[in-house]
């Protein structure tokens, strides 16, 4: 995988993502919207709890966190290596990557994708909550 591609695509979505988290998008991120579509959707994979891995890692305090970092749980390789390039999850690089997963990353074990930007801006906010 081109990570020079998936740094372009983060430098774009970092642009959108921006006016829709600070308003100036079709509407504000919506945090309360984040955490309804997060519980329906990511909770059977992904806890909230700082120490508590599922299927994936934990997602307490995972803005901002480097990539690949929880204690005890097994990152894929594929994961491990963006992690080299990437750094950290950032609101632009979860946008990108919460786009589709497997097609941005192939070889991750996250298959489930939030293909609306909208969507994923809110579930962004919430997750900016998660400290």
């Amino acid at each position: 995988m081109r990570y020079g591609l998936i740094a372009g695509r983060a430098a774009a979505a970092a642009l959108a993502l921006a006016g829709v988290l600070a308003g100036g998008g079709a509407r504000a991120a919506d945090a309360e919207a984040g955490k309804a579509l997060f519980d329906k959707t990511c909770t059977n994979c992904h806890s909230t709890q700082a120490g508590v891995n599922k299927v994936g890692p934990s997602l307490f305090d995972v803005v901002g966190r480097p990539i690949a970092s929880v204690q005890g749980y097994d990152y894929s390789p594929k994961m491990r290596a963006m992690a080299k390039s990437w750094k950290v999850w950032d609101a632009a690089h979860l946008d990108t990557y919460l786009t589709n997963p497997r097609q941005v990353l192939h070889g991750v074990r996250m298959f489930f994708a939030v293909p609306a930007a909208n969507d994923r801006a809110n579930v962004i906010a919430y997750l900016q909550t998660l400290k």
